[in-house]
Parts: C-alpha cells; structure tokens; sequence
C-alpha cells in the first residue's frame, strides 16, 4: 500500500523553479524525521534536505540557499520549493518519512528535468 505520493516534478530551464509536494496519510506523518531525496541516472541516491520533528531543518551543501523544504500539517504533506534550478539538479526525487507506525516509507519519486 502506498503510503507517500510525491508531485510537481517536470522540465525547467535553468534558473527556473519547482515545488514537489508529498501526500502523507496521517499515520505515516507521525514520523521524528521527513526527507526529500533525489537520484540521477546512474548515481545513488543522495539526501536533500531533512525535516526533524522540532529541529532545525537541514539541507545539503548543493541546494542551500535554493531549496526549501517546508511542512503543512493540516493537509499531512511536504514540500520541497526549488529555486534556481540547475541542470545536475535533475533527478528522481524522492519523499522518506521514518513513520513511528508504519516503519520507512518511501514515495515513488517525481521526475525533475533541468536543461535549456
């Protein structure tokens, strides 16, 4: 059973802007850390940013100050808003939550294209 969809992925030219949103449901979204992942061809998949229940947000060094990963409770959904897309940021991107209940979740991805 599907426990995350993740949306919002498509073809951008550089400089240009996505946000991917993550469905939760509501058992899933009780979980102590929310991340966004991504993975290009051919590569492993590498962490985005991290969301932990009453922390600070964490981002990795190749999207801070572009990327922002934001949490809407009441519709049990991330965000990840991308801002001056580049092209090596094109990937797979994958929503994770480490649900207290139903244990690691992993959506099915949304496809990120960046390229003139």
């Amino acid at each position: 059973q599907v426990q995350l969809v993740e949306s919002g992925g498509g073809s951008v030219q550089p400089g240009g802007s996505l946000t991917l949103a993550c469905v939760s449901n509501r058992a899933t979204f009780v979980a102590p850390v929310q991340q966004w992942w991504r993975q290009a061809p051919g590569q492993e998949r590498e962490l985005v940013a991290t969301l932990p229940t009453g922390g600070k947000t964490e981002y990795a060094d190749f999207v801070k100050g572009r990327f922002t990963l934001s949490r809407d409770n009441a519709k049990i959904t991330i965000y990840l808003k991308m801002s001056d897309l580049k092209p090596e940021d094109s990937g797979m991107y994958f929503c994770y939550m480490d649900s207290v209940i139903n244990g690691d979740q992993w959506g099915q991805g949304t496809q990120v294209t960046v390229s003139s």
